[in-house]
């Protein structure tokens, strides 16, 4: 069995996991009051100097506990597992679901009586006041109509911090925070504070300064709560803590010396950002390469064994798990489970263009495998000069049915990078970033992915309508004409030129609202510090600091789109087996009656996207063109201001947005049913592929993929019997190494797990509390799930080999 492969957590380890499984999800309220408490004293002072006293008073005040089995001290809220909140983003869901959170159909957050009352307490001073009150406002009529009807949405840009990166781990490990402080001091002192720009960036040097002596300051409190709780342990557990707390008194504000170190180091700095900023996707980046040396020397000097530092990994991976993130209902469809994408990435190659792979790597594996959880996200960076064994050793992860590893291809990314002005040495030091999207480690920019989300099936439906939204009647753009009018496939086409550049247009103008009021009202000083080049610009991240500064929106709905596409073109102008009248009133009735059922067979039996059928894979390719051909045209809020880039790119990484915004999108001309979820990703609608995974593979490869920098998520599915023989693993891998090598693929994941087995979760969920399922570019409990997003993953079609 895969299991045993990887051995066991350790009895403390185990006994923590249990813990961090059995605990309730509580609303935490610390946070909301500490940061309004602080945003009341510091009223009359800039906004960054705001936010860094806000994050001082937090970690100066907040509940702090130190685990009865852990090597690594640090925690988000008052308990873990439980969710902070972030008032300064937004309140009124906060408000509006107080009562609402124990009873969700997923994702269930429990709360005290008291805590609901401190919260009502606290609102008042946010009303108006809010990231989403002044996002929702500074969006033009126009545009925020697109956000009203969910054709365009982006309300996780201003209900929480933007993250969707990783910061400079390697240097922080090396130098300490207190480089940082010495490299801002001296920054500081060049300036010449008669101009207003510098005046600007004394206040954020000035916050930076707040911030580090506040991290140190967080360090030492658990520095003294361990060495406070070793003098009533047994001894064992007393010599831990004393240790602990030596090493807490040295980083990370010093350099680490050795692995544990090193590890407390990137978890202290890690969490506080967490703390900082409601953000997800705050990613570990490449960390067998910046850990393996404090590893590779503590074995040698014999430190640290082998066995040691999978525990000490293991232990990272539950402190890990322990942070947690609580969304309004409307976002929850999208981002279902309460992911935190928090990803760490292994392989690939290094800057001189060789196999990156070393012993930490296959470490790293094991742990995760023996950790068994949601988080982290781990991501394998595939090339071609890729051994089998390490392969093999992934595949034996991916077996035990956790939806890890993902692949990214090197053989796509690199180049797509180098092209787009990344340095040649930057690009082969990508990592993962939260789902499948990819950025340079400690010098990109926010949210390389996800700033907002465009339903393309609800676009097509609109531009057959001629601009107007048929669900609502909502005029939202002028058209290209109505269907009805429309005489050959080429007019389906004109109409969706027109609509899909408009409303290309007006993803921009919302995402620019979004990045204008995140910049003005809620800065990260901490987050912004670590990232090359804030320091020496003197800008935040949101003005421009970092190197590289490239984004993407999220396209929903892709196989739907093309198999709408081709059934327009198949059925109604080729063959005409189906008449304009017939389709249209069809999708207005949702296929209902003996009538709507006959059409929606006739749609079904078109080619399908996914069966590497080049009439149906041509024109998902010719309509995403137009998109990608239009958002080129566009810069970002930082363009100009220093970075390379400040320009958009495509990206198809929609995690559960297929469900949210299939709610909200009427019956679709591939036969889908009212309501229902899209396609997620760029995989196939179920069961449409019905050619096997080879067929899947070259479908997706014929997607304009150099142009798809913001990530091209394949989801696969697998039986457990399928991969039970060595001999059916190594073909695994070989399709995959044809997928990467041959056809250019850019990313694949694996859940690997019955139809049974999950059906059997839903109907006995206290059989399979430990069920966990790839639920899009992360994994999630399943049990945890909507009742519609786990119908969505038991229905997605089952591949063999």
């Amino acid at each position: 069995m895969a299991e045993n492969h990887f051995g066991k957590l350790t009895k403390r380890m185990d006994e923590f996991r249990e813990d961090l499984l059995e605990a309730k999800p509580y609303v935490c309220a610390e946070r909301a009051v500490y940061t309004t408490q602080s945003y009341k004293e510091h009223a009359d002072q800039p906004v960054i100097l705001k936010r860094a006293y806000m994050l001082q008073n937090i970690l100066e005040h907040m509940t702090i506990f130190i685990e009865p089995q852990t090597l690594i001290a640090g925690n988000q809220a008052s308990a873990n597992r439980s969710a902070p909140i972030f008032p300064e983003y937004a309140m009124d869901w906060v408000v509006d679901e107080l009562d609402k959170f124990e009873k969700r159909d997923g994702d269930v957050f429990y709360i005290t009586e008291d805590t609901k009352e401190t919260l009502r307490e606290l609102a008042p001073y946010w009303e108006h006041n809010t990231t989403k009150d002044k996002g929702l406002a500074a969006m033009p009529a126009s545009s925020k109509i697109f956000y009203d009807l969910g054709i365009i949405k982006a309300e996780g840009n201003i209900t929480s911090g933007d993250a969707h990166l990783a910061v400079q781990y390697e240097k922080i490990m090396k130098c300490g925070l207190k480089d940082y402080e010495e490299r801002t001091k001296a920054a500081m002192e060049k300036l010449d504070l008669t101009e207003m720009e510098n005046l600007k960036k004394y206040y954020f040097h000035q916050a930076i300064l707040i911030v580090i002596g506040a991290v140190k300051d967080f360090a030492g409190r658990y520095a003294k709560l361990a060495l406070e709780m070793a003098e009533k342990a047994e001894p064992k557990r007393a010599q831990e803590l004393k240790e602990m707390a030596g090493i807490l008194s040295k980083v990370p504000y010093g350099p680490a010396e050795t692995m544990r170190e090193a590890v407390q180091s990137m978890w202290l700095v890690h969490l506080v950002l967490q703390i900082e900023s409601n953000g997800h996707s705050l990613s570990y980046g490449r960390m067998d390469q910046y850990l393996y040396p404090y590893y590779k020397k503590d074995v040698e000097r014999g430190i640290e064994t082998e066995d040691s530092a999978c525990e000490l990994l293991t232990n990272l991976w539950l402190k890990t798990y322990t942070i947690n993130k609580i969304r309004s209902w409307s976002h929850t469809q999208f981002s279902a489970g309460s992911p935190l994408y928090q990803n760490v990435t292994i392989g690939g190659q290094t800057p001189d263009k060789k196999d990156a792979v070393n012993p930490l790597s296959y470490l790293i594996l094991r742990s995760v495998a023996q950790t068994h959880l949601p988080q982290p996200n781990l991501t394998v960076r595939y090339h071609a000069g890729l051994d089998d064994d390490f392969m093999k050793e992934c595949i034996e992860v991916v077996r035990l049915g956790f939806g890890m590893p993902a692949f990214n291809n090197d053989e796509i990314i690199i180049p797509s990078f180098i092209e787009k002005g990344v340095k040649e040495e930057d690009a082969y030091n990508y990592s993962a970033i939260g789902c499948v999207e990819t950025a340079v480690p400690g010098k990109w920019g926010y949210r390389c992915t996800g700033m907002s989300f465009l339903n393309f099936p609800k676009s097509l439906l609109i531009a057959m309508n001629d601009g107007t939204d048929p669900e609502s009647g909502v005029k939202v753009t002028e058209g290209a004409g109505h269907f009805l009018d429309m005489e050959s496939y080429e007019d389906i086409e004109k109409a969706w030129d027109k609509i899909i550049r408009d409303f290309t247009r007006h993803s921009v103008i919302i995402e620019t609202c979004c990045d204008m009021v995140l910049e003005e009202t809620v800065p990260d000083v901490l987050c912004s510090s670590l990232v090359d080049d804030c320091i020496a610009r003197g800008k935040t991240l949101k003005e421009g600091g970092a190197v590289y500064d490239f984004i993407s929106g999220l396209q929903v709905g892709i196989a739907n789109m093309a198999d709408s596409l081709a059934a327009i073109k198949k059925c109604v102008f080729e063959d005409q087996s189906i008449s304009k009248q017939e389709l249209w009133d069809a999708l207005q009735n949702d296929f209902e009656g003996p009538e709507g059922e006959r059409i929606q067979n006739i749609l079904l039996s078109a080619p399908k996207y996914g069966n590497d059928d080049d009439y149906v894979d041509s024109l998902i390719r010719s309509a995403y063109d137009v998109y990608i051909d239009e958002i080129k045209k566009y810069h970002n809020t930082r363009y100009k201001r220093g970075p390379i880039g400040g320009t958009y790119y495509a990206g198809t990484s929609s995690i559960s947005a297929n469900v949210g915004q299939g709610m909200g999108t009427l019956a679709t001309p591939d036969g889908r049913k009212a309501h229902t979820p899209l396609s997620e990703g760029c995989s196939p609608s179920h069961a449409m592929d019905q050619n096997g995974p080879t067929a899947v593979f070259k479908t997706v490869a014929k997607l304009p993929t150099k142009d798809i920098t913001g990530g091209v998520l394949l989801n696969q599915k697998v039986t457990p019997q399928i991969l039970s023989k060595k001999e059916d693993r190594m073909k695994l891998i070989y399709i995959i190494r044809t997928f990467f090598n041959r056809l250019h693929g850019y990313h694949v994941q694996y859940n690997v797990v019955s139809r049974e087995t999950l059906r059997d979760a839903q109907a006995h969920p206290e059989k399979h509390r430990d069920l966990i399922v790839r639920v899009a570019g992360y994994s999630a409990f399943f049990n945890v799930l909507s009742k519609q997003t786990q119908d969505d993953i038991i229905e997605r079609t089952e591949q063999v080999l």
